[in-house]
């Protein structure tokens, strides 16, 4: 049964019926022993794709296996900002798709995501720096993505708490995307979970798979039980080289941690996304109140959803460099989510050396912001065996080939990207 159209009149309506008339968003579902497609992960990606397949190529028969509840995971364990500015071609195309489909979010799914095109800065510190943006401005202009320079008295107008004079990098400009922003993480799921599963898709929370037997239909062994299914897509972030594992082949990738924090509630003082050119070090001001902020990676692999402390000083330290008046807030959270590196700093979208078998991962520090399209191009490649034109790159044999998408040109090491 359909959990029905949101709107304000319906808002007002269930108020005055004393809120009786509200279904679940989405349908509990128990495991069947069989499904056209299986999709390992109930987080942004899996949920987004299981959606595109039903809505946009009409497959229902799915299954959305995920180990523990909707929003849990990744998904509800990152800094919520959105944005298309990168360097090479097929990834602003690609990112780009992404923030459309933000931008339009809202309305297809019919949930409030809190989208907010607040604008996203990357502050310059050295001349090489600005040379590097204005490059990655022009290639952007060259794609039709807007992309702005602004100088030090804009960016002070822009975010007054950042000290331009600070000893350690002062701030020489910035690098403006307006159309950036943040959106509301834990929506995100619970948007696309109530529209695939209105769709018919089953979401069965609760419930890992163990094992992995590769054959025609490949069979899921879970904690429900065995589960088969014609075609089986991985999105289970920094989880994919366990799974591929288990169907015996080896990924490209190693897995961090990356922290996160919020501070108290204040009034808003942070209008715009800010990153931190000097340092590892971006934040943003929640609806409630509270500076979300973030920094690099932990420098080992991980799968600890908690962080270490050496990378919790690092990122104070740059948060305090640039914004001193941070100093005065309490943290009042910390956690972490599990990141799938690449060795090359960009996604693989591909079929594996398992037939029928799939993959969406290395996401690296992009995953969130990516799961509009990476939902829509993971859901052409099952659908139809055939990578989707905006994702021809992420390919997994590019490694093999030596065909590396070089957006950072920091080498083949997961931790620099």
């Amino acid at each position: 049964m359909s959990s029905g159209r949101y709107s304000g009149f319906r808002l007002l309506r269930e108020a005055m019926a004393g809120h009786q008339g509200w279904r679940r968003a989405w349908h509990p579902a128990e495991a069947k022993p069989h499904y056209r497609i299986a999709i390992i992960g109930g987080g942004g990606h899996g949920l987004a794709s299981a959606y595109h397949l039903a809505k946009t190529y009409g497959i229902r028969d799915i299954a959305v296996l995920e180990q523990g509840a909707i929003g849990q995971g990744n998904l509800g364990r990152n800094t919520t900002i959105v944005r298309s500015n990168y360097f090479t071609a097929p990834n602003i195309r690609f990112y780009d798709a992404a923030l459309q489909g933000w931008e339009r979010f809202e309305q297809e799914l019919n949930f409030n995501a809190m989208v907010s095109q607040r604008g996203t800065l990357n502050l310059i510190h050295t001349e090489g720096q600005r040379d590097l943006f204005a490059r990655r401005a022009n290639a952007m202009a060259l794609e039709g993505v807007d992309a702005e320079y602004v100088d030090p008295a804009g960016v002070k107008a822009l975010v007054p708490l950042v000290e331009l004079t600070n000893a350690r990098y002062p701030v020489l400009g910035g690098f403006l995307q307006r159309r950036g922003g943040t959106v509301r993480h834990d929506a995100v799921g619970w948007a696309y979970a109530r529209a695939a599963s209105d769709l018919g898709v089953d979401i069965v929370e609760h419930t890992g798979v163990i094992g992995i037997t590769p054959g025609h239909p490949i069979t899921l062994s879970t904690t429900a039980g065995p589960v088969t299914a014609e075609r089986v897509l991985l999105a289970v972030a920094g989880h994919s080289s366990t799974l591929a594992a288990m169907a015996g082949f080896r990924l490209p990738i190693e897995t961090y941690a990356l922290q996160a924090f919020v501070t108290e509630s204040v009034k808003p003082v942070l209008d715009l996304v800010v990153t931190y050119g000097g340092g590892h070090f971006y934040a943003s001001q929640s609806d409630k109140g509270g500076i979300v902020f973030g920094g690099a990676t932990d420098g080992h692999n991980s799968y600890a959803q908690r962080g270490s402390w050496p990378q919790v000083e690092e990122t104070m330290t740059a948060g305090l460099t640039l914004m001193p008046a941070l100093s005065r807030l309490k943290v009042l959270r910390q956690w972490a989510g599990v990141m799938d590196m690449s060795m090359d700093g960009s996604p693989i979208v591909s079929d594996t050396p398992v037939p029928h078998l799939y993959l969406s991962t290395g996401w690296c520090y992009g995953g969130f912001k990516a799961i509009p399209a990476g939902g829509l191009v993971a859901a052409h490649l099952v659908a139809t065996g055939t990578p989707h034109p905006l994702a021809e790159h992420f390919r997994l044999g590019r490694f093999r080939a030596g065909a590396q998408i070089d957006e950072r040109g920091a080498g083949p090491y997961p931790w620099a990207h």
